[in-house]
């Protein structure tokens, strides 16, 4: 929750300095089995001025909100993640969509003849009322999670924007100018002047009366998109990798008939939520950028074959990717903050190619194995994270390709043997102990047999307890049934000898007279 200190160096340094209404968060755990990391050279290294007294002063009355804003966060509580979210949005459609449903019920609910008009509609209003009040108990918990939610975005960007005062104040500080003076031209450098080429205007041109194709405009050192591009719509295939783009208009969305889209190595932050409409593109090229959250819209994107989203600074990809990428083929999320993939992954059925390796992952779906069109899985370098694997990943058999390196498993799943295409296994770098070391240095096939073996011997076992059970209840249902023969058996014997031993009813001596 405090500022990172990598990317809010001076930030970090200056809340550092402030008091803290909270809990002091704990210093940072140290494993002794672990090398240490690098460390990060202190601020006033790079920003040397930060030792005036007066600069200082001056920087944390510019951060008051920052501070009073952690502070509340503090005592609201992390934030929730992104299926939380999810959940919480659709709990409140299905709470709302239930409220209308019963409100029109009891508007169209029948007046009894026997009741007066007016008593009848102070009912209906205490009946309604009850009902809002059913419902408002219910929405309260799930607006709680989507308001803190909102409150920890907003308090990133703030941090962003504090991040950015405090550097122009540092700036000005190095220059001598007070904070509160006008520096004549600093608005003119923040802006930047920003010409579009001869070369785009003749793209623009010819694109808008002969209709082409195939645009590449990349290495251009492009900052903006004209909104023009819109209007270029026989656009099959658009490259604008390597430039300085910050954004992507909506008006990309008048490309109806766009395949292919390259935007990697810029500068964008986000994508529209127009991307959406881009029913024709098959492949999506975003990397090396520094997009945080993918648009839940990019779903709509269900002729994509191809998405390349690596070296972001994603956290999570949208719930509901899987229920509408099912054809996707190639799926790289390399080089991200990923600590979860989402269950729907597994209706990805077509994929083909999944990448994941360097992110944060803490474990994978169950339903990661009906991706069993499955062949090159990455999942190498998530380190410490990754401890486990799913009992389902044995269910992934047309994988050819495989690397779990540089992670913390100990166990291959039980179900591994089953992965009869396997033919590339990388498990270096793994505390691993099933299967041990020295069949892993045999190769993949020995770590295939191995566990193939293992299998079996569980297979078997399990057949054998199976076997001792139906037995035992056979046996158990033998002695019931003899049991409950003996009992009936037994209780007719006893009749018949109480019969016989019991005293004789003395006979009615009328009956022996003779008639």
């Amino acid at each position: 929750m405090d500022p990172d200190p990598k990317t809010h160096p001076i930030l970090s340094y200056v809340m550092a300095r402030l008091p803290s209404l909270g809990h002091k968060s704990p210093g940072p755990s140290f494993d002794i089995e672990q090398p240490p990391q690098p460390s990060q050279p202190p601020p006033q290294s790079l920003f040397p001025q930060l030792s005036d007294p007066a600069l200082l002063s001056s920087m944390r009355r510019a951060v008051g909100d920052v501070a009073q804003t952690r502070s509340v966060l503090h005592t609201l509580g992390p934030r929730p993640d992104h299926e939380t979210v999810d959940t919480a949005k659709l709990k409140l459609s299905e709470i709302e969509s239930n409220l209308s449903k019963q409100l029109e019920d009891l508007v169209l609910s029948p007046r009894p003849c026997e009741i007066d008009r007016l008593e009848w509609r102070a009912h209906l209003a205490e009946k309604e009322k009850k009902i809002r009040e059913e419902a408002e108990k219910e929405i309260g918990f799930y607006k709680m999670v989507l308001q803190l939610d909102e409150m920890h975005k907003d308090y990133e960007k703030l941090l962003k924007e504090a991040e950015d005062k405090l550097v122009k104040i540092y700036r000005m500080a190095e220059r001598g100018v007070e904070e509160d003076k006008e520096v004549e031209g600093v608005e003119v450098e923040e802006e930047v002047e920003v010409e579009v080429t001869e070369e785009v205007v003749g793209v623009l041109r010819e694109g808008s009366s002969k209709g082409i194709e195939r645009v590449d405009l990349s290495n251009r050192r492009l900052r903006f998109l004209p909104e023009g591009f819109g209007r270029v719509v026989g656009l099959k295939v658009l490259n604008l990798s390597n430039n300085q783009l910050q954004v992507i208009p909506d008006s990309i969305t008048g490309l109806e008939i766009l395949e292919e889209l390259n935007l990697a190595s810029n500068l964008l932050e986000a994508l529209p939520d127009s991307i959406g409409l881009l029913q024709n593109l098959k492949i999506l090229d975003v990397s090396s950028n520094k997009i945080e959250v993918l648009p839940g819209t990019i779903c709509h994107c269900r002729s994509l074959l191809e998405l390349d989203v690596s070296f972001n600074c994603l956290t999570y990809l949208p719930t509901n990717i899987g229920h509408e990428m099912s054809n996707l083929q190639r799926l790289s999320i390399q080089l991200n903050k990923i600590f979860s993939l989402p269950t729907s992954i597994g209706e990805m059925r077509s994929l083909r190619h999944l990448d994941a390796h360097f992110n944060e992952l803490r474990g994978l779906p169950l339903a990661i194995g009906k991706l069993t069109n499955l062949e090159i899985l990455n999942l190498s370098g998530n380190f410490s994270d990754l401890k486990e694997l799913p009992e389902t990943f044995g269910d992934l058999t047309n994988l050819k390709e495989l690397d779990l390196s540089n992670n913390q498993i100990s166990a291959l799943p039980d179900s591994f043997g089953r992965l009869d295409n396997l033919t590339k296994l990388n498990l270096d770098q793994n505390p691993l102990v099933i299967p041990p070391p020295e069949v892993i240095k045999e190769g993949v096939e020995a770590v295939k047999i191995f566990m193939a073996k293992r299998w079996i011997d569980i297979l078997v076992e399990e057949e054998r307890k199976s076997t001792l059970e139906v037995q035992e209840q056979a046996q158990t249902g033998w002695l019931t049934l003899s049991t409950s023969w003996l009992k009936t058996y037994a209780t007719g014997v006893s009749a018949t000898v109480s019969g016989f031993l019991s005293p004789r009813v003395p006979r009615d001596p009328y009956l022996d007279q003779q008639l």
